[in-house]
């Protein structure tokens, strides 16, 4: 299943609000997509991944960045793209935020998904329904209960339970990494910078999965849609009868009494 297949399945079954994006590590020495734009040329500025995501789900854009063009420094050092260094692995970023002591800190750096040094040259990111390039991993913004559907197709064929892994922050790495490292679907918590800086809503959550598994989510979208499981969901109350204030119930009682 090519790109634009698969995202004209996920617009049939999900209808999301904004592009799912399609994302691709680029190897070293490998080139970039044509017409891709670069955050610090076409921008003229230093941005945060989640931007470069967010760029592509609600502009449309093509956006391939290296370490030169971003700003956050946990992205720089997730994505191998600067040293971990000392000050930043015993927890000095997230000590005083999100973390109560360096201890803490660095447990929150120690779990963060992460590559190694220069393991990848950059990242493309596009909107997967007219993608130039092959991805490695899709990510859908949505609602809970779009995303509820991406859960019930990931565990369509096997079954079983679906398991979660985030901190609440440099969901970036969640996205690209985790789902990279593991093969496996994830659900995202949008973190705080995402919000911030990708304007994430406060009703959305996201859903990645790796592109290989394409043809297993739109088996597990089309099987439990088959079976009732659809979006938008059914109300029963539409086919419930309604209940009426009690001038609306006498009324119905006088008409069938003959009352004239």
């Amino acid at each position: 299943m090519d790109a634009p297949t698969l995202a004209k399945h996920l617009e049939k079954h999900l209808r999301v609000a904004t592009f799912p994006v399609a994302i691709r590590p680029l190897a070293p020495g490998e080139p970039v997509p044509a017409k891709a734009k670069r955050p610090s040329k076409d921008l003229g500025a230093q941005v945060a991944i989640c931007q470069c995501v967010a760029l592509a789900r609600r502009y449309g854009w093509t956006i391939a960045f290296t370490g030169e063009d971003l700003a956050c420094p946990i992205a720089k050092a997730a994505f191998g793209f600067e040293d971990r260094i000392p000050y930043y692995e015993r927890g000095a970023l997230a000590e005083g935020m999100y973390a109560s002591c360096q201890e803490a800190g660095a447990a929150f750096e120690s779990a963060l998904p992460r590559l190694a040094r220069d393991e990848i040259a950059g990242v493309v990111v596009g909107p997967l329904e007219r993608s130039t390039f092959e991805p490695e991993t899709v990510v859908v913004y949505g609602n809970s209960a779009q995303v509820l559907r991406l859960v019930n197709a990931a565990l369509y064929e096997r079954g079983g339970s679906f398991k979660a892994e985030f901190t609440g922050r440099g969901d970036c790495a969640d996205i690209v990494i985790r789902t990279r490292q593991t093969k496996e679907p994830q659900l995202i918590l949008p973190c705080y910078g995402d919000r911030l800086f990708g304007l994430a809503a406060d009703d959305e959550l996201a859903f990645t999965f790796p592109f290989g598994m394409a043809d297993a989510i739109v088996a597990g979208l089309e099987g439990t849609s088959r079976g009732g499981i659809r979006y938008p969901i059914p109300s029963f109350a539409l086919r419930a009868q309604p209940a009426f204030p009690p001038s609306y119930v006498e009324l119905e009682r006088r008409w069938r009494a003959g009352e004239e």
